[in-house]
């Protein structure tokens, strides 16, 4: 989300979900005592506590004040070194750039002025924990930096072991992201807590800008676990692209910027292996690829050339030049969608990691978290997921579903199978 505020002393990216850090307010220095007439000076508290001690590597420095605004903030180690931090958008808390390091002091000095000009400053100093000992929960950001990306990418972080629902509020509350125009949206969780998704409730505009931040590196998680590094990405949104697949027509129509610019034959999961029908995202592009089912009930190994990912479960779309008969008229792959070879090169240099496809008239149904599923659902659906409040001007809106192919406006994940076919 979009920062309001910001100072030059900092810089990271931060989202608005509140944090408290504790009690107390440190006392340092403070505006003496008014006049009879003059208007009084900022209240204004800090956390952590002065001389706190054993604090988390995650923790901020918490504001609160009233008759005023933060005016300042400077925050150092006991070197001396300056910590670069960020305000929370809702003006709750100063988010440093990187974890502090186990068992430093650090010293945090905030001014607050007020609308007359009457100032208040308060100090704490604090010393952190020593570096956690507890199991580290392996996260994955499923979203790179300097790339482009299609209008319907999630930002999608993974965990393993999945996260317990006693903790993701906590997890969820370092989970930051940017975007540039501002396009805010919401964290939502996948049922076994192995991925969360954060999406807005439009698809994004093209050419935006996405930072993101998974600022987990030493958050202790439940009791006896702990994050295991900082992610972060920077990357751009691309043009409009969406694919719509129809099993009664058997056919693909390709959407850019709204309008239909293709049509292409596939053919889809035979009865037996059928392809899921359900709104999915690109994963992952190949050029070429080996699909090897040895041990599973129909085993088969294959070479395969322009493989697009939709699914964990190894639903891909891919030419295949053996079943160019059967395109538009019958269904014979395992679960794929196949596409002549001229078609699926074609599509290649079209697509984009990110892009929606919607596939519809199947036998089955897309399960939740088989794939980046954060389109699957409506927004109102979608918000119940998160840990945390969600934001005020995000709830939903009864009528809100955007159409796949409109113009945009708006363990971890299972490991990937090759099923293909």
């Amino acid at each position: 989300m979009e920062l309001r505020r910001r100072f030059t002393l900092f810089a990271v990216t931060v989202a608005a979900a509140p944090l408290a850090l504790g009690a107390c307010t440190a006392e340092g220095r403070s505006a003496s005592r008014p006049a009879q007439g003059q208007a009084a000076p900022p209240e204004l508290t800090v956390t952590p506590a002065d001389r706190a001690r054993d604090v988390p590597l995650t923790a901020e420095v918490g504001t609160t004040v009233s008759r005023g605004r933060i005016t300042a903030v400077r925050i150092t180690d006991d070197k001396g070194g300056q910590v670069r931090a960020e305000p929370r958008e809702d003006g709750s808390g100063w988010v440093p750039a990187a974890p502090l390091q186990p068992k430093r002091t650090y010293t945090a000095e905030v001014t607050a002025t007020g609308d007359s000009g009457r100032t208040t400053t308060r100090k704490t100093t604090f010393t952190t924990m020593p570096k956690p000992t507890g199991q580290a929960i392996t996260s994955t950001l499923y979203f790179a930096g300097k790339r482009t990306y299609g209008t319907a990418m999630p930002v999608t972080v993974a965990f393993d072991p999945p996260i317990p629902k006693e903790a993701r509020d906590d997890v969820q509350r370092r989970l930051f992201v940017k975007t540039d125009p501002p396009q805010p949206g919401v964290w939502s969780w996948v049922g076994d807590g192995s991925q969360v998704y954060y999406r807005a409730p439009d698809f994004w505009r093209p050419g935006t800008t996405i930072s993101v931040r998974a600022a987990l590196a030493g958050l202790l998680i439940g009791k006896d676990k702990v994050g295991d590094e900082d992610r972060t990405a920077t990357s751009k949104i691309g043009r409009q692209v969406a694919l719509e697949i129809d099993n009664a027509t058997k056919q693909m129509s390709v959407v850019r910027d709204g309008k239909v610019v293709r049509k292409i034959p596939v053919s889809l999961g035979k009865p037996s292996t059928p392809t899921s029908s359900g709104n999915m995202v690109i994963m992952e592009k190949h050029q070429q690829t080996t699909f090897d089912t040895r041990g599973s009930a129909d085993p088969y190994v294959v070479d395969v050339e322009d493989a697009q990912r939709l699914t964990w479960g190894g639903e891909f779309i891919h030419g295949a030049p053996w079943s160019e008969g059967d395109q538009g008229n019958t269904n014979v792959s395992h679960g794929c969608t196949n596409l002549s070879a001229a078609a699926a090169d074609w599509l290649m240099g079209v697509t984009q990691v990110g892009d929606l496809v919607t596939i519809k008239g199947t036998e089955v149904q897309l399960t939740e978290g088989n794939g980046w599923t954060a389109w699957n659902v409506t927004w109102g659906q979608f918000v119940k997921g998160s840990a945390l409040p969600v934001p005020a001007g995000l709830a939903p809106s009864p009528s809100h579903a955007p159409h796949p192919g409109a113009v945009a406006g708006g363990s971890p994940a299972p490991a990937p199978s090759v099923r293909g076919g």
